[in-house]
């Protein structure tokens, strides 16, 4: 399976999979440093929706938006992000625009011990929407393990 990923998925008991990012994504929001708004979904377990058994692999992904304050308190909290993750075993692999029209900021991060991806990107609203960071903090796949109550 690995020519799919890249790598081989290992077998892990989602629990602790959610666990894992949900730590991250609070990890990511303590480095933002920005007291706003926050979205309140949790982290998602998803099958991977490919292949002969599209339940076979799972990630992993947390999705939520940071809002309810201006753009310079969104672009400090951006600076800070990127600022500290190399500190907290992240890799920034970009920190520029993104291919939208708006050409919004965008960090990429990979955790360097888990392997899991960040996405943040600064929408500063030009398109009359609210300002926000929209982030998503996701697991490699995984073979989900047999766990107690599933």
């Amino acid at each position: 399976m690995s020519e799919e990923f890249g790598y081989e998925p290992r077998v892990r008991p989602a629990g602790e999979v959610k666990a894992e990012v949900a730590a991250l994504s609070s990890a990511v929001l303590d480095m933002v440093r920005v007291q706003g708004r926050i979205t309140e979904a949790g982290p998602m377990e998803l099958p991977w929706d490919e292949g002969d058994d599209p339940d076979a692999f799972h990630n992993v992904t947390h999705l939520w938006s940071l809002y309810g304050v201006d753009n310079s308190v969104l672009e400090q909290g951006m600076a800070f992000l990127a600022d500290q993750l190399p500190a907290r075993d992240w890799t920034v692999v970009k920190n520029g625009p993104d291919s939208s029209r708006n050409r919004n900021q965008e960090i990429l991060a990979v955790h360097t011990p888990t392997r899991a991806q960040l996405e943040a990107t600064w929408k500063q609203g030009l398109d009359g929407h609210e300002p926000l960071i929209a982030f998503s903090v996701y697991s490699r796949f995984f073979i989900p393990a047999a766990e107690p109550g599933r």
